[in-house]
């Protein structure tokens, strides 16, 4: 074994020393500079002069180190050099490393402040865990719903709402893109980012997650094929909340989870024992998808009830000021409100009545669920004068007749939420629905991803063809003017969801152009991932979803009113309440009629009126007007359609 040379200890002594910190490299510096004292006052001391002892010989090479303004006060040729090398040995030592050193650990320390590892020192804020494709629109939601927010800060005893958002890195370039985010801007002032990963505890406790009146898990994106999911980071993010309570022994917060697979809805529940609402992201999407297939031009009404801002929303009122009132003395009072129907308690969860008889008494358990367009107008007016009762009896249940008719739906484009899609399909068992699927996926990789999420059982005849929408021989051979509905989904394959959206666009593009060769129109709806792109076709012809912004909406809204969950749950799932066109020769209605009007003919069938859909666009491009003026007369022409909620 070769021996050390003593020059490489050295150097490797000053090494460990230099790299544990500013702190330590101050010490090396001042060792340094002590060294130099010592060695230029042992050098001037034999000859006398000013230096009496060797302490004012090392103060006098201390001052010439420090000061060059001290060189010319020196006597003596020999004298001068030492001051002379002490002075340029200062600029190295003395001024060049120990600024470099306050230099570097200055703007290390703003790095880490910019980085958001600071604890925050907040009570009753929102924690959203994660930064995601669904961070921004949530954020928006969550300071655009102003009347919801308002309560939502009463309720948490506090004036001012903080939003705290945990991202794997914080960076300047987020808080860039929360001040250019639509519905943020100044506000992003109100937004507070921190690093670190929600199975963190230092992270957690980074965001003082135990301390917020709710706590967002907005599900994370992963490649496909990987065997680290969306839902087992949520799962893994809920059991580190837990475990960090049991720690401090401190009270678990409200959380709203979003999940992609429903059947990991027991896992869910058994990994957070707190009070917790779970969204199904995908379950959503394909829920609605497959109503807007049923019900074509639903679409407009989703994006309008799931945009805080956007004409009408769907709000929720406790019943504590209104006990004692039936729903008719209610929709009497709220001359800007549509009474939808009541929530009553049952069990842990609640009964939804949704529409409901007129005459039912509100408890202050309960919950009544409205439709309006701010959140004020749900409050009572004593300028209005009350509108005359309105008398709804209970609503009428049609039985669901099977028919031997095909749906035939063609699906261009893969992503994770296909299976959910077809399960979505096969719950409508009155209904027979035949599914292509074109991708260039491959078909049995497919077949696996849907038969591991269905099993083997599937009402819906689903089959795979091996093919790239882009190419325009392909996309023909298909035939995509054989079908009652096409759907372009954007794929989760790609880096981003701006390329999986100019994807979609450009397929979309070439689809018209097939399509434009005659024949009847199928119905087409288009699948985006990034809100950004919902004006670049302006002026199309397909139904628009924007997958993001919807379940965004949702899990805002369910954070500031958990009871919206139940209700959603109702409005877009098989059986019980839905939202409907309805032809209006189906109704007795007058030759010219209101909106009021036409309430009470739909009020006398157990049915509750939304609006009116048009089959002429206005100049903004819209088909639907949700909650009219009481006294706009209506207008109606041979092909609108009535906007009605009734029970499927």
């Amino acid at each position: 074994m070769l021996p050390f040379r003593f020059v490489d200890r050295v150097k490797f002594i000053v090494e460990r020393q230099l790299v544990k910190g500013a702190g330590f490299q101050l010490l090396v510096v001042g060792v340094f500079i002590g060294i130099i004292s010592l060695v230029g006052g042992l050098l001037v001391l034999p000859f006398g002069g000013p230096h009496e002892d060797a302490g004012d010989a090392f103060w006098w090479a201390f001052l010439r180190l420090t000061d060059p303004g001290y060189l010319g006060d020196d006597a003596g040729n020999w004298q001068r050099l030492v001051s002379t090398i002490l002075t340029i040995s200062g600029y190295v030592v003395f001024m060049g490393t120990l600024v470099a050193i306050l230099t570097r650990w200055l703007i290390a320390k703003m790095a880490d402040l910019e980085r958001g590892l600071t604890p925050v020192t907040l009570r009753n804020h929102i924690v959203v865990l994660g930064w995601t494709g669904q961070t921004l629109p949530l954020l928006a939601e969550l300071l655009g719903s102003s009347g919801r927010m308002r309560r939502f800060l009463e309720k948490h005893d506090t004036n001012r709402l903080r939003l705290v958002v945990l991202s794997e890195t914080a960076s300047a370039a987020q808080v860039h893109e929360l001040r250019n985010e639509p519905g943020i801007g100044r506000k992003a002032r109100q937004i507070i980012l921190r690093s670190g990963a929600a199975i963190q505890p230092d992270a957690l406790q980074r965001v003082a997650c135990l301390d917020a009146s709710a706590v967002i898990v907005p599900s994370a994106a992963h490649e496909a094929g990987s065997l680290v999911t969306s839902d087992i980071e949520t799962v893994k993010a809920l059991l580190s909340i837990a475990a960090q309570a049991r720690h401090l022994g401190a009270p678990l917060p409200f959380v709203v989870a979003e999940i992609q697979d429903m059947r990991k809805h027991p896992v869910i529940e058994r990994a957070y024992p707190g009070e917790m609402e779970v969204v199904a992201g995908d379950a959503t999407i394909s829920r609605l998808m497959v109503q807007n297939i049923l019900h074509p031009g639903l679409s407009e009404i989703y994006n309008e009830l799931f945009t805080a801002g956007e004409g009408c929303e769907i709000y929720i009122r406790s019943g504590d000021s209104l006990a004692g009132m039936t729903l008719g003395e209610l929709a009497s009072q709220r001359a800007r409100v549509i009474v939808l129907g009541i929530l009553k308690p049952q069990g842990r969860g609640w009964n939804v009545q949704m529409p409901a008889s007129s005459d039912i008494p509100i408890a202050a358990e309960d919950r009544v669920v409205m439709l309006a367009r701010d959140y004020a107008e749900t409050e009572p007016d004593s300028k209005s004068a009350p509108l005359p009762m309105i008398a709804r009896g209970e609503p009428a249940i049609r039985s669901a007749t099977a028919t031997e008719r095909v749906h035939r739906v063609l699906v261009l484009g893969w992503n994770r939420r296909v299976p959910s899609l077809i399960s979505e399909f096969s719950s409508y068992s009155q209904l027979r629905f035949e599914v292509d699927i074109v991708s260039v996926v491959p078909a049995r990789e497919r077949q696996q991803e849907i038969a591991r999420y269905l099993g083997e059982q599937s009402a819906v005849i689903c089959r795979h063809v091996e093919a790239d929408y882009m190419v325009e021989g392909e996309l023909r051979r298909v035939g995509p003017l054989s079908y009652d509905s096409i759907m372009l989904l954007s794929s989760d394959r790609l880096a981003s969801g701006e390329e999986a959206d100019a994807r979609a666009m450009v397929g979309y593009l070439q689809l018209e152009d097939l399509l434009s060769e005659g024949g009847p129109r199928p119905q087409l709806i288009m699948e985006l991932s990034d809100p950004d792109n919902r004006h670049l076709l302006a002026g199309h012809q397909s139904e628009m979803m924007i997958s993001p912004m919807i379940v965004s909406h949702v899990l805002a809204q369910v954070a500031l009113r958990r009871e919206l969950r139940v209700v959603l749950d109702e409005l877009f799932t098989v059986g019980g309440a839905e939202i409907q066109f309805r032809n209006p020769h189906d109704y007795p209605l007058p030759a010219s009629a209101d909106f009021q009007v036409l309430e009470k003919v739909l009020a006398a069938k157990g049915e509750v009126a939304l609006g009116v859909w048009r089959d002429q666009p206005d100049r903004h491009g819209h088909h639907v007007k949700l909650g009219p003026s009481r006294d706009e007369y209506l207008d109606l022409n041979p092909e609108d359609r009535l906007v009605v909620l009734c029970y499927s």
